[in-house]
């Protein structure tokens, strides 16, 4: 019995310890701010090659008739599908074609539009591979018989030009985009020639509007936000210059959440330091 008595409070002693450390551990995994080493679909980082090439928008329109009645745009084949609701006594449709090819969505585009066959409905945001199909070709929104919205996608992304019409179908706004990019996106660099980008501020409707980036000299991410309507919203992301080897974030700034929020100031949410020690952190 003496001898039983001591080992049985090592095993105890140990028990309690492993305890302690799974409780430290299952913390630290639901606490996102543990660490500021997180894993970032924009490492290692290639910065997106921005190009509006308006000879290839005329040679695009030549292929088109060709190829409609196929189904055929840019090259793949899709299918077409629609969607039929009715909202206050009116119909609203939408006719789009889409591929089953599940290619992974540009990390730096915001709004990517996909087609959800079980629920019938077209969604901007939750893409995943093996969750929907992508909508790609062209598009158009009719209210009853009345053509509201036209416009192509790409793998998802609003392409070329887009237009929106009143109920009588008289154009009142025009759109060019590139595989997601407002045509009128503000791009700096940092080599001109090697299209090394320094900064992209997307602009629609002459406000910024969208997801912004800065990146460091060596491409790697140095700060992502988002715009709408020319504000600054939700959480922005300042990233330590690792030379992409790992995603290390070094402030998050808070800004309102929607746009023209009243008497909302921004603040410092959190601080780590380069090797992923939180430093600082609001607490709520």
């Amino acid at each position: 019995m003496n001898r039983i008595f001591p080992v049985f409070l090592i095993a105890m002693s140990l028990s309690v310890k492993f305890a302690f450390a799974q409780k430290d551990e299952s913390e630290k995994k639901s606490d996102p701010d543990s660490t500021g080493v997180v894993n970032s679909v924009l490492l290692p980082s290639v910065a997106p090659l921005l190009l509006f090439d308006e000879d290839k928008e005329k040679e695009a329109k030549k292929e088109k008739k060709k190829k409609a009645r196929k189904n055929i745009w840019f090259g793949i084949k899709t299918q077409r599908g629609y969607t039929r609701r009715e909202l206050r006594g009116q119909t609203y449709y939408e006719f789009f074609n889409y591929t089953d090819i599940a290619k992974a969505p540009d990390p730096y585009i915001r709004d990517v539009y996909w087609y959800d066959a079980r629920n019938k409905t077209i969604n901007s945001s939750g893409y995943a591979k093996g969750v929907g199909y992508l909508l790609h070709g062209p598009y158009e929104r009719k209210v009853n018989e009345t053509l509201v919205e036209s416009g192509m996608f790409y793998y998802g992304t609003k392409h070329r030009t887009w237009m929106l019409f009143d109920d009588q179908n008289v154009l009142q706004d025009k759109n060019h985009y590139s595989e997601g990019w407002p045509e009128e996106s503000r791009i700096t660099y940092y080599d001109q020639g090697a299209q090394s980008i320094e900064e992209i501020t997307p602009i629609q409707y002459s406000l910024e509007e969208g997801n912004y980036y800065y990146f460091y000299d060596n491409q790697q991410i140095a700060v992502t936000g988002e715009y709408q309507y020319g504000e600054k919203v939700g959480l922005w992301t300042e990233y330590w210059d690792t030379d992409n080897s790992k995603a290390a974030r070094k402030r998050e700034i808070q800004y309102q959440e929607a746009p023209y929020t009243k008497k909302f100031r921004p603040y410092i949410r959190a601080e780590w330091d380069k090797d992923g020690n939180l430093i600082y952190r609001k607490e709520p």
